[in-house]
């Protein structure tokens, strides 16, 4: 049994005219067979890859909320363990999961999405089993297992998008992408607290709570077996035989190319504002250097994942409807500069409440444009591993730029002045990421 599918050259324009036509086998459940990287992207949207990538970002979405599920039961951890260890577990959280995403993507390259993304679920589901047993000895364990899995999300999404749906709605997918991951992070937390509260109507043990985050890993870990193309990734044709020679190959071809180091600084730098500036240190500003109250900080830096949930995608459709990644990139750094310097330095009340913070999280989707660059920059053989290089170095800024942020502080700590003093690397940061701009190559379908 055969299908005819649209396929697309890599030099093809997003008119919708048909440029090549290939045979793919039809594997069992209904899934299509994808033999290898030579097989072109479709120049359509298909109901069974978009399911693949929504499947995938859903991964995202869970993820998030699961990693901040520590912080909503801090208490009940505290009453259990006599200690959260909440520092300890974001701490090795991130490195585990900045080390994963280089091997991850070595992974989708070599055996492709069906085999990689379910056992990636799988392994973030055992550990919240592991979480679920109520040692402090099995949640941080547990934790830690989540992050080898968890890097997949966003790498396996931004893969599958890159492999399996049109180059010219890359960018978009890969913001709607990032959108379910701050939407989990924005709104997946709150059920968790309802569940657990023990005033509320459930008062359920947080044990009972990582179980159900377990089940659900599961479940989902199966739906992706099942619904993903079974293909078997680059391996035959571009990565050779299990050696270290050719596990290297990927990394040697991305780290050698000037304009992966370009994209990867610049995303980087476009997110630290929001990370660590607002999200880490901003409700400490905004309440002891403006003296706010609490719940003021509070509300008005929440509205920077909003932000992202809007200006991820948003500038993503944008790049790919006008056929450029350079000019939104540019105005996104642009405005993301004005507003930070605005965050810093105009009193509040000036500006409209919350106005700030929400229009530095939709300026900071720009982040997401190097994203879609670094697998357009590379070969396609190397896509999975390009996205895992670049949360690598993304992350790799954060953890760089943080403890400086933190020395800049000082003891001083509580004045306007010191946050000044400590953000001003951060500021510098994107007007290094404008500088870059002028020196990536664009990669939009228009340049082609």
């Amino acid at each position: 049994m055969h299908v005819r599918r649209m396929a697309m050259t890599p030099q093809s324009n997003p008119s919708g005219a048909i440029m090549s036509v290939s045979n793919t086998n039809v594997a069992p459940l209904g899934q299509t067979t994808v033999p290898n990287s030579q097989a072109c992207q479709p120049q359509t949207l298909q109901p069974l890859y978009v399911l693949s990538w929504f499947l995938c970002a859903l991964f995202y979405f869970y993820q998030y909320a699961i990693r901040s599920a520590p912080g909503i039961m801090q208490d009940e951890l505290i009453q259990a363990w006599g200690n959260s260890h909440l520092g300890l577990m974001i701490a090795s959280y991130y490195t585990v999961y900045a080390l994963m995403a280089l091997v991850i993507g070595v992974l989708l390259d070599r055996y492709g999405a069906h085999t990689t993304m379910p056992i990636g679920i799988a392994i973030t589901a055992a550990g919240c089993l592991i979480f679920a047993q109520g040692s402090m000895a099995a949640g941080v364990g547990g934790y830690i297992i989540q992050a080898v899995g968890a890097i997949g999300a966003f790498v396996g999404s931004s893969y599958v998008a890159a492999r399996y749906l049109p180059a010219r709605t890359l960018a978009l997918f890969v913001g709607l992408t990032q959108c379910l991951g701050m939407a989990g992070a924005a709104f997946g937390s709150k059920p968790t607290r309802i569940l657990i509260d023990p005033k509320g109507a459930f008062h359920a043990p947080w044990q009972t709570v990582w179980l159900g985050f377990g089940v659900i890993g599961l479940v989902l870990a199966v739906a992706v077996w099942l619904i993903m193309p079974r293909d078997s990734g680059d391996s035959a044709g571009h990565h050779g035989h299990l050696t270290l020679g050719n596990l290297l190959k990927p990394f040697r071809i991305i780290f050698s190319n000037p304009q992966s180091w370009y994209a990867g600084i610049i995303g980087g730098l476009l997110f630290v504002p929001t990370t660590i500036g607002a999200l880490g240190w901003g409700a400490s500003m905004l309440n002891r250097g403006e003296h706010t109250t609490m719940a003021f900080a509070a509300s008005d830096v929440s509205m920077v994942p909003i932000g992202w949930v809007i200006g991820c995608p948003l500038l993503g459709w944008i790049s790919d409807k006008i056929g450029r990644r350079k000019p939104v990139m540019l105005g996104g750094a642009l405005v993301l500069l004005a507003a930070s310097l605005c965050a810093l330095y105009v009193p509040v009340g000036v500006m409209p409440r919350y106005s700030v913070a929400l229009i530095m999280g939709i300026a900071s989707g720009a982040a997401m444009i190097p994203f879609s660059i670094m697998k357009e920059v590379n070969p396609p053989a190397v896509k999975g591993t390009a996205a895992g290089v670049m949360n690598f170095l993304v992350f790799g800024t954060t953890g760089i730029l943080s403890p400086i942020v933190s020395t800049l502080m000082g003891a001083g700590v509580g004045t306007m002045e010191s946050f000044h003093r400590a953000f001003l690397p951060l500021v510098i940061g994107i007007l290094g990421a404008i500088c870059l701009c002028f020196a990536v190559r664009e990669t939009g379908w228009k340049a082609q």
